[in-house]
C-alpha cells in the first residue's frame, strides 16, 4: 500500500511545525468523536452500485462533503491527492491519522506527478478519491483531473454525495458542511461514469468531464429531495 508522503519540517517555521504536530491530531480526534454519533443512510440511483470496502477505482464527490467523506470513507483505505501547501500538509496528517494515503500536487504545482502517483494507486488495487470541484471551485463544477486519471488507467468513475440533516454551513466558496453530532447522514450515489477511451484527445475530455459532473449532481439532488420526503 502506498504510504502517506509529507512534506519535510524543514521547509516549514516553528510555528508552522508546532501547528503540524497539534491541529491534525486534533482534528482527527474531533472528526472521530462527532462521526461515531452519525448514521448514516445508503441510497442509489437505478443501475447505481454503491461501493462498500475494500473497493477498487477512482471516486469522486462536491467539496462541501469533505469532512462526512473523511469519515464515512475512511474504512476504503483511499489515496487522494492533496496540495503541496502548508494547509495541504495539515490536511495530509489529519486524513493519515484516520487511515487515508496522500500523494501531493494541485493543479498549479506537481500536478502531473499527483496523477502518475494516483495512477500508481489505482495499479496495486487500491482506490483514490477526488474532491472533483476542490480545493478553490467554483463549486459544483468539476475539475479535469479526475478525467485525465481515468484515461491514463481504464477505471470507471464512481459519484457520490454526502448530506448530513443537520448541520452548519459555513460561508465559503463551496458551502462547507459541518454535520451536527447524531444527523442522519443521507449517502447518495449515481452510475458510475465508464472509463475514458485512452486514445481520446485532450480536446475530447470536455464531454467526459460534462458526465461526471451530471452524474454528482444527480447525486447531489436525489439526497436533497430524499431527505426533503423523510422529513414529511
Amino acid at each position: 500500500m502506498t504510504r502517506p508522503r509529507f512534506t519535510t519540517a524543514q521547509s516549514f517555521t516553528f510555528a508552522q511545525r508546532l501547528a503540524i504536530a497539534i491541529v491534525p491530531r486534533l482534528t482527527a480526534a474531533i472528526i472521530a468523536l462527532v462521526g461515531v454519533t452519525l448514521r448514516f443512510e445508503v441510497i442509489a440511483e437505478e443501475g447505481a452500485i454503491p461501493a462498500t470496502p475494500p473497493a477498487k477505482g477512482i471516486f469522486c464527490f462536491w467539496h462541501q462533503c469533505t469532512l462526512l467523506c473523511a469519515w464515512y470513507f475512511r474504512k476504503f483505505r483511499c489515496s487522494i491527492i492533496i496540495s503541496q501547501s502548508f494547509d495541504g500538509e495539515l490536511i495530509a496528517r489529519t486524513l493519515g491519522l484516520l487511515g487515508y494515503n496522500s500523494v501531493r500536487g494541485s493543479s498549479s504545482r506537481g500536478g502531473a506527478a499527483g496523477l502518475l502517483a494516483l495512477q500508481n494507486v489505482l495499479q496495486q488495487g487500491q482506490p483514490v478519491v477526488f474532491t472533483a470541484d476542490g480545493p478553490r471551485g467554483p463549486i459544483y463544477q468539476t475539475k479535469i483531473g479526475p478525467i485525465k486519471l481515468a484515461q491514463m488507467t481504464a477505471e470507471p468513475i464512481g459519484s457520490f454525495y454526502l448530506l448530513p440533516e443537520k448541520k452548519w454551513t459555513l460561508h465559503s466558496w463551496d458551502h462547507f458542511f459541518i454535520p451536527k453530532p447524531f444527523s442522519r447522514v443521507i449517502v447518495s450515489w449515481a452510475r458510475a461514469i465508464p472509463s475514458v477511451p485512452a486514445t481520446a484527445e485532450p480536446s475530447d475530455l470536455e464531454p467526459h468531464r460534462r458526465q461526471l459532473n451530471d452524474a454528482l449532481e444527480r447525486a447531489r439532488i436525489q439526497a436533497e429531495a430524499h431527505l426533503a420526503q423523510t422529513r414529511l
